[in-house]
């Protein structure tokens, strides 16, 4: 029996019977390790040992959180949840309603799209924008099933689709310098070629989404909103210089040293120094933001510490090669099988970053020895990483978009997040890739 497979599918059932993530996740640990034949005292060891790797991101998304919080008192998301709500109040037919609500989608697919490349915040952004327009979002009767698609949308495919800031991480630094360390000459191969069908699948998975899945109309407690969002923010060109001011010094930051804690700090810094954030203020702001992505911490330090438990039992290795001795010489069942232990690898880690050291040394010498070309191999790696990725508990692609439409508590991050993008991502991603295998 298969320690990972066991975890894994434990804890995404402990999970769908909607128990805590977190609670999911140690339990699932706990079983997982014993398993993989560890001893309960060697499980919370390796568990307890594996926590710090996710300490670095939940104090990330601490500092983000409280920047998001002072970005939210300039005004900036209030401005443009009332000027749509204006557009909103001005139009009587249901085509400009629908007019409205389309260019919502298009606008958050826009700016998430942007948080992986042009402004590399990843998940920062969702606090600040999305809990301002949850009003309007009620108004237009808008599904947060398809706000949390498209949400995930834009942090999964630019990654794994366009080499810049974080796609450049993932398909450069990561997807072709692990295949190349496995063996397979790389130079001259391009990532954006060979993930470009896989994209398509979650380009596909989208539509359906926003045109078929959720296109209906879903209502919303307003009472529950008004009561998160009642305050009234003031703003003026004063404000909103200042806030653009500490975003553009946030990011330059976060660029010129590589972390996020000091372009949060830098940024919160800039709004308490310009008066924009009272000092009297900053204390509040900054728990508030605390609590805001305080989950999304806690989450993103057990599932470190649950990758640690599945790593030590060696189970992960064992999942990889058995899966490779299976499908024999059979090249079209070699790719569905890499495909799927990458799904099930990605949904327990939550992290295709950290999915693709542990598969690539063993499918890149498969693959090649089977005569898939090294076009299709990069892009079986990189489909097989980003399996999962949308659709696990414990992504940060799924956390993201629950810690901000979740703040009445009208939204559950399992239900309303989680089986919405694997269902949507997930299958089209598995068809993809194996098309992508079959065809470059």
């Amino acid at each position: 029996m298969n320690a990972v497979l066991v975890s894994v599918f434990s804890m995404l059932l402990l999970s769908l019977a909607r128990i805590n993530v977190v609670i999911s996740l140690i339990t699932a640990s706990l079983l997982g390790g014993v398993i993989g034949g560890l001893s309960i005292e060697q499980t919370v060891s390796s568990f307890n040992g594996g926590l710090g790797g996710g300490a670095q991101i939940a104090l990330s998304y601490a500092l983000l959180g409280a920047f998001a919080v002072a970005i939210s008192k300039s005004g900036i998301p209030h401005m443009l949840a009332q000027c749509i709500a204006t557009l909103l109040g001005q139009s009587g037919s249901a085509r400009r309603i629908g007019q409205i609500r389309y260019g919502l989608i298009g606008v958050i697919m826009l700016v998430s799209v942007s948080s992986q490349n042009l402004i590399p915040i990843h998940i920062a952004f969702i606090p600040l924008l999305i809990p301002p327009l949850l009003f309007v979002m009620s108004r237009l009767r808008m599904d947060r099933r398809l706000v949390a698609c498209v949400l995930t949308f834009g942090l999964v495919t630019p990654y794994m689709l366009l080499p810049v800031g974080f796609g450049s991480i993932f398909l450069n630094d990561i997807l072709l310098a692990n295949i190349s360390k496995s063996g397979l000459d790389v130079s001259g191969i391009d990532p954006f070629r060979a993930m470009l069908i896989p994209a398509l699948g979650m380009i596909t998975g989208l539509l359906i989404a926003v045109f078929i899945s959720y296109r209906g109309k879903r209502d919303y407690d307003e009472a529950l909103i008004a009561r998160v969002e009642s305050r009234t923010v003031s703003y003026c060109g004063r404000t909103l210089l200042v806030a653009l001011g500490a975003i553009l010094g946030a990011f330059v930051v976060q660029l010129w040293t590589d972390s996020m804690i000091l372009g949060g700090l830098i940024g919160f810094l800039i709004f308490s120094l310009s008066g924009v954030l009272k000092w009297s203020e900053g204390d509040d702001a900054f728990t508030e933001g605390m609590k805001m992505l305080a989950m999304v911490g806690f989450i993103m330090i057990a599932a470190s510490g649950f990758a640690q438990v599945l790593r030590d039992t060696g189970h992960i290795a064992s999942l990889v090669s058995a899966s490779a001795d299976l499908v024999g010489d059979n090249r079209g069942l070699a790719a569905l099988a890499m495909l799927l232990v990458g799904l099930v690898i990605t949904l327990g880690i939550g992290s295709s970053f950290s999915t693709i050291p542990i598969i690539a040394a063993i499918y890149v010498p498969l693959a090649m020895e089977l005569g898939f070309s090294a076009m299709a191999i990069v892009a079986l790696v990189g489909t097989a990483a980003a399996l999962g990725d949308a659709g696990s508990p414990a992504s940060d692609s799924t956390l993201g978009p629950t810690a901000g439409l979740n703040v009445d508590g009208q939204h559950n991050h399992i239900w309303d997040t989680v089986v919405p993008t694997f269902l949507h991502y997930n299958l089209p991603l598995l068809l993809f890739g194996w098309a992508a295998a079959s065809i470059l």
